[in-house]
């Protein structure tokens, strides 16, 4: 049974309600008074503002301005458009509200023609012209413009900005991101838009990410050993085969080259994928379905299960592989992502020469490891690889210099160009080399990468997650796209950022589509209060300590 609505619903009314009920007060006699304001905060001196309109006439219609219509400066509005109009419709001295999409209420005004418009006492001496064409649009139908009395006077806008005082550091950082040319709103969009039809190639392991929802754990009877009972089993293709599927939901055309056995198993994969769009070219292997098995108990993750195999193949095999991976990125590929599971396809070697075959011939390569097996330092040459901190260190064996220094012996060593390093609940640091750093040999002076490397922190979008899993999945096939669509490294990494807060909140391996990813950057960009319900619990990940230097040095 749906809950009741609010009786104050009713009062909040589309655009062809409100010139219908104004007619009807209009035909009955009765005389409606107009407010209008963006009413963020609605302070001591909107109620008295309101008060005084709605004694003025029989009906008070209060307009706010849409969330897009806002011009008050970044973080604005501070409360969704929904949230505000609620409030207001809450008011005993308010009849109706309206939420207006444009900046001014002008054309509201032509349409609504109220019979008293009521603007703040600050506005009686006011030459704003977008103040100017709305008294005109009321005068013109016969309304009259009153000044309220302006006796208590508060500003939304200086309650908020008191507010950033206090607000933390990542808060701040984000807030100036939002401000930055290249992350408009508009420029992410169209970058976003033009995803669609992009030729991706995406080599590596694929995975059976399978989910048990248990019921409460209790102690087994016959010793004290931890006892789950699956209520619920979900099943998701993960691994390389969930890059494949974000690049497909994004617009890409996609071809997926992967192991997969002649089994009952492998066969459901193929077909599942093939159904998303993706082209699947398999590389026959006689080792099971790779299947890592997680149980939950509410958001909680209690216990891990791999069911993993190696992936051997001979040396014809992998000639293959290299092979259609040369040919598909010869064949006009706009992107290739390598993604190395450490699950024995990718050796070192093979990693090697996959990447050069992928070099030189896609627009834009990309790589990703995952593992204690995984060879990060074999992607030599490649424009982006997008690991966490831990396997950064791991792959260099360097676990005490800070982390520039690290990523620019990683960039040097293997002549990457760029990295994003994801710091888990501290967000991720993009790095890329200044014009004329070179890189890909012998050894360097300590200090080298301050003149070499520049580096741009994204915080963290959503630093609670419900669940972590694919996360950096989904940020590596974002920030590839971006990059092969001409987006400049930042707006890369913050896409990115954007497409791995979307995945956090969602248990398992679901692909992120334009629309979400558009939806992300509006919630960012148009307010700072966000409303979500999660399927489960927040689950709270823990950062690397040994970050903080680089987030000072990269922001």
């Amino acid at each position: 049974m749906e809950p009741p609505r609010p009786a104050t619903a009713g009062k909040i009314l589309t655009r062809e309600a409100l010139l219908s009920a104004r007619e009807a007060a209009r035909t009955e006699g009765r005389r409606v008074v107009h407010c209008h304001g963006c009413f963020d905060l609605v302070h001591p001196g909107h109620i008295r503002h309101l008060r005084f309109a709605k004694a003025q006439g029989d009906v008070l219609l209060v307009s706010v301005t849409g969330d897009l219509g806002v011009g008050k400066g970044a973080g604005r509005p501070l409360i969704p458009q929904e949230l505000r109009a609620e409030n207001l419709a809450e008011l005993d001295c308010v009849d109706w509200v309206y939420v207006e999409p444009g900046a001014t209420a002008s054309e509201l005004l032509d349409s609504v023609r109220p019979d008293i418009y009521i603007k703040g006492r600050e506005y009686e001496f006011n030459r704003d012209p977008r103040f100017t064409a709305e008294r005109e649009a009321v005068e013109r139908h016969g309304g009259r413009v009153v000044f309220s009395s302006g006796d208590v006077v508060f500003s939304s806008t200086a309650l908020i900005a008191a507010m950033d005082h206090e607000a933390d550091p990542f808060h701040k950082r984000l807030t100036r991101l939002t401000q930055h040319e290249e992350l408009g709103a508009a420029r992410l969009g169209g970058l976003i838009e033009s995803f669609r039809g992009a030729r991706v190639v995406v080599v590596g392991e694929t995975i059976l990410d399978t989910y048990f929802f248990c019921d409460r754990p209790e102690i087994a009877g016959e010793s004290p050993v931890m006892t789950l009972r699956p209520l619920e089993r979900r099943s998701y293709d993960g691994g390389a085969a969930v890059i494949a599927r974000h690049a497909a939901a994004l617009g890409a055309r996609t071809t997926l080259v992967t192991a997969l056995p002649d089994s009952e198993a492998g066969r459901e994969v193929r077909a599942r994928l093939i159904a998303e769009g993706i082209d699947v070219r398999g590389v026959p292997t006689a080792a099971p379905l790779a299947e890592k098995q997680r149980f939950l108990v509410g958001a909680q993750k209690v216990m891990k299960v791999d069911s993993v195999e190696s992936v051997v193949l001979d040396a014809h095999e992998q000639d293959r592989l290299v092979s259609v991976t040369s040919d598909l990125c010869a064949a006009g590929a706009d992107a290739a992502i390598i993604a190395d599971f450490g699950l024995g396809l990718l050796t070192p070697a093979v990693l090697a020469r996959v990447c050069r075959a992928a070099r030189g011939k896609a627009s834009m390569v990309s790589g990703d490891v995952s593992g204690k097996r995984a060879s990060l330092m074999e992607m030599r040459g490649i424009d982006l690889v997008c690991p966490s901190e831990d396997e950064l260190r791991d792959a260099t064996r360097n676990h005490g210099d800070g982390l520039p220094a690290v990523t620019w012996e990683m960039l040097h060593k293997t002549g990457i160009r760029s990295a994003i390093v994801t710091l888990g609940a501290e967000g991720q640091i993009g790095f890329e080399r200044l014009a004329g750093a070179s890189g890909g040999g012998g050894g360097e002076r300590p200090g080298a990468w301050k003149t070499r490397l520049r580096g741009e922190h994204v915080p963290a979008l959503s630093p609670h997650a419900v669940d972590a899993l694919g996360c950096g999945d989904a940020l590596l096939t974002v920030a590839t796209l971006a990059l092969a669509r001409g987006g400049s490294m930042l707006a890369a990494s913050y896409l990115g950022a954007g497409a791995a807060s979307v995945e956090s909140r969602r248990i398992g391996n679901i692909p992120i589509s334009g629309a979400d990813l558009r939806r992300e950057v509006m919630r960012v960009h148009t307010a700072r209060l966000a409303l979500a319900t999660p399927e489960l619990p927040p689950m709270r990940l823990d950062g690397a300590s040994s970050t903080h230097e680089a987030l000072r040095e990269a922001s």
